[in-house]
């Protein structure tokens, strides 16, 4: 408030010498258009940010799933309720893995057309990456459009397409990480800070439960990026360097998606993003609706095994009716 404070008493005395000089009924129009002008639209800035997103600055149980011991983090959240029905450790920073391409596909969505014709670098082709990486099979030369390469890093959670985007848009992955870390702060996901767009481990890359229901958040109200994380599958059209177009069937890597894993029955999985790393353990983050349509976020995060990932998300999202 002191940083303010000077700015009205300054105003005060030039509105008090117009009302001696135009009378009260003018300054008064006067004192009523600048307070509508300067109060009104910044100091309540912050409240009205937050009342439309769930907040909590605590664990919070729920009845019927207390976890099991090798979770880092979960969380549900009802969206339209605006509530946090269930959290455990979610302002903790941890290590996110490739749930990272949530926000690497949110900066990309405000960034760029998805008609824009991106060429493979070779430190974006598929073979720079170890061979236990997940990628799309993209090749040095290769030409998509980014709307591909984002099916490529939401369905197939590709790194290769990760740092293709990144180049395409930034020019380098240091400089979209910092475009990045720029859209987190927007959003108020203060926690996080991300050194590339796929997520593989570095100390210095990491993020909260909470900062990726924020970002996810933010996602959801893009129909593309819905239509993305929904899809059972995709058929991604790609150019070689030699000028051949090939097909490839692109699959999500979710397993309620690929029918590896039973469905939960207390709500519809619409879909998500999955992540792996040794030391970020199993994480998946979903949207779900319940029987009338309403969407809930569910994250799970550090599951010891996918098994257990599965088994903790449904348990999860199996309290949704009794809330």
């Amino acid at each position: 408030m002191k940083c303010i404070d000077k700015i009205p008493i300054y105003c005060c005395v030039v509105l008090t010498a117009a009302a001696l000089l135009t009378g009260c009924n003018s300054s008064g129009q006067i004192v009523a258009e600048y307070e509508n002008e300067n109060y009104n639209r910044n100091l309540y800035e912050g409240h009205l940010y937050a009342e439309n997103l769930c907040v909590s600055n605590a664990d919070v149980p729920i009845e019927g799933f207390a976890g099991d011991s090798t979770l880092h983090a979960a969380a549900l959240f009802d969206v339209n309720g605006h509530t946090v029905d269930y959290a455990y450790n979610m302002h903790e920073r941890l290590y996110p893995a490739s749930t990272t391409k949530i926000l690497t596909a949110l900066t990309a969505l405000k960034s760029c057309s998805l008609d824009d014709i991106v060429t493979v670098s070779r430190s974006g082709a598929a073979a720079s990456f170890a061979a236990d990486a997940s990628v799309c099979g993209l090749k040095e030369g290769d030409q998509l459009t980014m709307r591909t390469l984002l099916y490529g890093l939401l369905l197939v959670s590709g790194n290769d397409s990760a740092v293709v985007i990144a180049e395409h848009i930034a020019g380098s992955v240091e400089g979209f990480a910092a475009m990045m870390n720029e859209q987190a702060k927007e959003l108020r996901a203060v926690n996080t800070n991300f050194t590339t767009p796929h997520g593989l481990h570095d100390e210095n890359h990491y993020t909260t439960a909470y900062d990726l229901y924020l970002i996810f958040n933010e996602c959801m109200k893009n129909e593309e990026f819905l239509n993305i994380i929904s899809a059972a599958s995709y058929t991604a059209e790609i150019t070689g360097a030699d000028g051949n177009l090939r097909q490839e069937a692109w699959e999500p890597t979710n397993f309620y998606a690929r029918g590896a894993a039973e469905l939960p029955y207390g709500a519809t999985v619409i879909g998500g993003k999955t992540g792996y790393t040794g030391e970020a353990g199993n994480c998946l983050v979903l949207l779900n609706q319940d029987d009338e349509n309403n969407p809930y976020i569910s994250i799970v995060m550090g599951a010891d095994s996918k098994p257990l990932l599965y088994e903790d998300m449904s348990a999860i999202i199996n309290q949704i009716p009794n809330l």
